[in-house]
């Protein structure tokens, strides 16, 4: 049995969740507020992924705010997104089934996601109780965002394991040059809100169709059935 990788990094929306609908319920909820019209999901998956300031930028229409009216939007979606943050959410198929896997097979993992972390520790908990990630990474103050390496090679480190053992996992091209500039493994996922077609061009090693998949980047076909 040839195992690929030691460790496996996940991006979280997009990835081992689907957080798309609340996350569009919640910034159209404050678009209105601004007297905007909303915005259909198909349009959010362009625009997630960055931080929820970059979101709600993207999603005022242009030439419309102001660094101030931002502020205020952010202020706003913080309020609402408290409410909103788990009502729709779920894993993509398969996802628990994944991780637990992983995890019996002693696979180190963490989470490394641009959403806040205190909404990231929370979901994770909410959705995965019992799988025993070294870490849960989200947007922290004084670290820079991925694609910057930083928090990738701090669960490196947390794993106790080098760069090139651990494979990054996520649905976007940002999560793809995280991997690259972390010296990691790439794998995209095409269930994510890039698309496989966006993720073709983003210069993954690998390009997964469904969870089962993830598992046999870490163990042969046979070591499995």
């Amino acid at each position: 049995m040839k195992k690929l990788f030691k460790g496996a990094i996940f991006d979280l929306d997009g990835t081992l969740l689907d957080t798309l609908s609340d996350l569009r319920d919640s910034v159209n909820e404050v678009l209105a507020t601004f007297g905007h019209p909303p915005h259909s999901e198909e349009r959010y998956k362009m625009t997630v992924g960055r931080g929820f300031r970059d979101l709600l930028t993207r999603s005022f229409p242009e030439g419309s705010f102001t660094d101030k009216t931002i502020d205020e939007a952010l202020r706003r979606f913080i309020l609402v997104y408290d409410r909103n943050y788990n009502n729709k959410t779920q894993p993509y198929p398969g996802i628990v089934e994944m991780l637990e896997t992983l995890a019996e097979r002693k696979i180190k993992m963490g989470v490394n996601s641009n959403k806040r972390s205190d909404y990231s520790s929370s979901l994770i908990q909410a959705h995965f109780p019992g799988v025993p990630f070294v870490g849960v990474f989200g947007e922290r103050e004084g670290i820079p965002r991925k694609p910057d390496p930083h928090t990738a090679l701090e669960l490196s480190r947390l794993m106790d394991l080098s760069p090139e053992n651990i494979i990054y996992i996520g649905d976007s091209k940002t999560d793809i040059q995280t991997g690259k500039n972390a010296g990691m493994g790439t794998a995209g996922v095409s269930w994510g809100f890039t698309g496989i077609d966006g993720l073709a061009m983003s210069d993954a090693e690998y390009i997964v169709k469904s969870a089962r998949e993830i598992v046999e980047l870490f163990f042969s076909k046979e070591a499995l059935t």
